[in-house]
């Protein structure tokens, strides 16, 4: 797509040599002419105002005008009165062909996990916080700053976790970071340094991204199993491992919330072998049949890094997240963080800051709540009439569900069968870190799923949710049925 420039003169480097280099109006000529050819230049671009390049090159601008009246002669630019000189349509030589990319396909109902209701981040409110930061933006915010990130977030945040999460929150130990990713990356270079070697996760889990993100930070990774109270203590302490990642407040994706006993004996671990747990705090915001479980990292703030973004909250693109650190660790993170980036973009912090003390962040968190737990009904409605075979689990909070098929299913045979009939499923099998000989089960997503969707999805592939075997494919509609 061609730039544009709202009448100003675009530049365009060109290299001309007054040493032997030939006539100057001739090595302009060809230099354009090149440009043209090899597509450094594209049909439909501007090129600079006879007056600015004669200025730039230090020529004459009759010298110019003469190069580009001959270059619109041999058919390589276009010039009408009171328009820019571009390159002309069909000049150089053209590129070959190119297919477009094919169009993804049209699903009635994608139950992808880990995404919010996308359609419902609060635009307007985003806007008005981003327009009030920067009216009141001190000319010094805009240098380098703190690689922690800006103080008018950390203190908002700190209020904001010690209010909602139970959390022990310092703002001289929050670590503003770019989502989960980056966090995690933080803590484990920073655990690393101080001399830790392995470092376990919870199995089911993310094995592909903590794994390898533990590798990255030269760590060796090992899998502990997680039962109906959370992740298996007893397992962990036979591991070795000196920091582990855990989900307490809400499995993932099993969905289950660690015992009281659990949290217990998981930070007695922890102060035993001189280890580090890593909490990752990704949806506890959404609860519903439950009262609100607390962060971890208020019961032991000297043995747990707590992360938290706005990627389920707000919207993944936001690149948004904290780290509560502990004192030890502190300055570690802190200098991997100024390594790694010198710091999160500092606008976007403090519209989160404004968010969240105007009242505007509780107040779209109240509204999704709504949303998601009706999905959530919707969901269980559903599947109780076309699949009541079918076991659900792991709905006391986020937006997604443990759905555990009957019979003899085989997990990639239902989710082809289902993406055949238009529906996006996807496995528990992605979740382990080895296959294990269990049930099949299914992790579905209904956060970015609309309740209409949600239910005409369940019922094109109900025969698949009770374990039947499936049948020829059933043609999909070719658009959702009504707004998602």
């Amino acid at each position: 797509m061609p730039l544009e420039w709202s009448g100003l003169s675009p530049d365009l480097l060109l290299d001309i040599d007054r040493d032997g280099g030939g006539p100057l109006r001739s090595q302009l000529e060809r230099q354009i002419r090149d440009a043209i050819r090899t597509q450094r230049l594209r049909v439909g671009e501007r090129l600079p105002s006879t007056r600015a390049l004669a200025r730039t090159l230090g020529l004459s601008r009759g010298l110019v005008q003469d190069c580009y009246a001959q270059l619109q002669a041999e058919g390589y630019l276009v010039a009408r009165p009171g328009a820019a000189t571009q390159v002309a349509a069909g000049a150089g030589v053209p590129a070959a062909p190119t297919p477009p990319p094919a169009a993804p396909p049209q699903l009635l109902a994608d139950f992808r996990w880990g995404v919010p209701d996308l359609s419902a981040f609060p635009l307007s409110d985003w806007m008005w916080a981003t327009r009030d930061a920067a009216r009141t933006l001190p000319t010094a915010a805009l240098d380098y700053g703190d690689p922690r990130g800006s103080a008018a977030l950390r203190e908002v945040l700190a209020g904001y976790l010690r209010r909602v999460r139970a959390a022990a929150a310092d703002p001289e130990r929050i670590v503003i970071c770019s989502g989960y990713a980056q966090g995690l990356g933080l803590a484990l270079r920073a655990l690393a340094r101080t001399g830790v070697h392995t470092a376990a996760y919870e199995d089911p889990g993310s094995p592909a991204t903590v794994s390898s993100t533990m590798s990255w930070a030269g760590l060796s990774a090992v899998p502990v199993p997680v039962d109906a109270h959370g992740i298996d203590v007893r397992a962990l302490a036979a591991t070795g491992a000196r920091a582990v990642v855990v989900t307490p407040a809400h499995q993932w994706p099993t969905g289950v919330v660690m015992s009281p006993e659990r949290r217990l004996a998981l930070i007695e671990w922890a102060r035993h072998r001189d280890a580090v747990i890593i909490e990752d705090d990704y949806d506890a915001e959404f609860r519903y049949d439950r009262e609100p479980v607390g962060a971890l990292q208020g019961l032991a703030p000297d043995r747990v890094i707590s992360m938290g973004t706005v990627s389920k909250s707000l919207a993944p693109a936001l690149r948004l997240g904290w780290m509560l650190c502990p004192p030890a660790l502190a300055e570690h993170i802190t200098t991997h963080k100024q390594l790694n980036d010198r710091g999160s973009p500092t606008l976007d912090q403090l519209a989160l800051a404004r968010m969240i003390e105007s009242g505007r962040f509780d107040r779209h968190l109240r509204r999704m709540r709504t949303a998601y737990a009706a999905r959530r009904t919707a969901l269980v409605t559903a599947l109780a009439a076309h699949a009541p075979e079918a076991r659900v689990t792991g709905l006391a909070a986020g937006f997604h569900a443990v759905v555990h098929l009957g019979g003899s299913a085989d997990e990639q045979t239902v989710i082809a069968t289902a993406r055949a009939r238009s529906v996006g499923l996807y496995g528990m099998r992605a979740c382990r870190t080895a296959p294990a000989a269990q049930e099949t089960q299914l992790v579905l997503g209904f956060g970015n799923v609309g309740e209409r969707a949600l239910t005409a999805g369940i019922a094109a592939v109900g025969d698949l949710l009770r374990g039947e075997r499936p049948g020829p494919a059933r043609p999909g509609p070719r658009s959702r049925p009504g707004p998602p």
